[in-house]
């Protein structure tokens, strides 16, 4: 059976001397892993458009164990990433986050969206980084079911007050007169409104805000940890990032 759709390949791994398996964050499948033979041959078409961090159309035929791309034309390669080791390590963990909470062989369109406009961003320096890094990770966690309730103090219903608590763990907002658990994390309101924001705004303005860079560091400090409290797993590329980071 044929199938067309848009995907972002996350991943990829050699396999013998002539054809690769890829791991591919698409609109209509969600992620899929998939055979590319002959993407490593000199002349194969396939082999720049199914490279790792490419963003291209791809023509799928399904056995009845595995996908295998038949036609792959890429349509993004993210050029600006390639020779600056913090942007790729920082791209390579979005990729890390979308595997893990994209859906499997579902509509993903939401979660690929997210994905293409962080490295879009990340890749022409026209965003912070770190606030990047905070957007991908809380709004695609916000996606996979785990939105935290930010609309207001979970006790009172206050809707602000200049300092918030926030419980990583329930994922819920307290305001500084009720706060009475020393585990919970205090924000400021300007870090409160971003991850609103960040949580409800459309993605055609998604990315239009500005923090201070102190504020930068609370809101990626907040959303790394949410994040991990919800993913079983430690993230390797992540590790990596704060190895090379400045």
């Amino acid at each position: 059976m044929g199938v067309n759709a848009k995907g972002l390949i996350l991943k990829e791994q050699n396999i013998g001397e002539n054809d690769k398996l890829v791991t591919v964050l698409t609109d209509s499948l969600g992620v899929i892993r998939a055979f590319v033979r002959g993407a490593k041959k000199l002349n194969s078409k396939k082999q720049s458009a199914t490279g790792l961090l490419c963003y291209s159309k791809l023509s799928f035929y399904k056995t009845k164990d595995s996908y295998i791309i038949d036609e792959a034309e890429s349509i993004e390669s993210f050029f600006g990433l390639r020779n600056d080791i913090e942007k790729l390590s920082l791209a390579q963990y979005f990729c890390d986050i979308a595997f893990e909470l994209s859906p499997k062989e579902d509509d993903a369109t939401d979660f690929l969206r997210i994905v293409l406009n962080s490295l879009y961003f990340l890749a022409n320096g026209k965003r912070p980084p770190l606030l990047l890094k905070a957007i991908t990770e809380l709004r695609l966690v916000s996606l996979a079911g785990y939105m935290p309730n930010l609309i207001a103090c979970e006790k009172c219903g206050a809707f602000e007050t200049p300092i918030m608590y926030f419980d990583m763990e329930r994922g819920l907002l307290y305001c500084d007169n009720c706060a009475d658990e020393t585990a919970l994390f205090p924000l400021e309101i300007g870090v409160v409104s971003a991850m609103r924001h960040i949580i409800f705004a459309k993605i055609d303005i998604l990315y239009n805000f500005k923090l201070s860079p102190e504020a930068s560091e609370d809101l990626s400090y907040i959303t790394e940890k949410y994040l991990a409290s919800k993913v079983d797993r430690p993230f390797k590329t992540l590790d990596f990032y704060y190895s090379v980071k400045d």
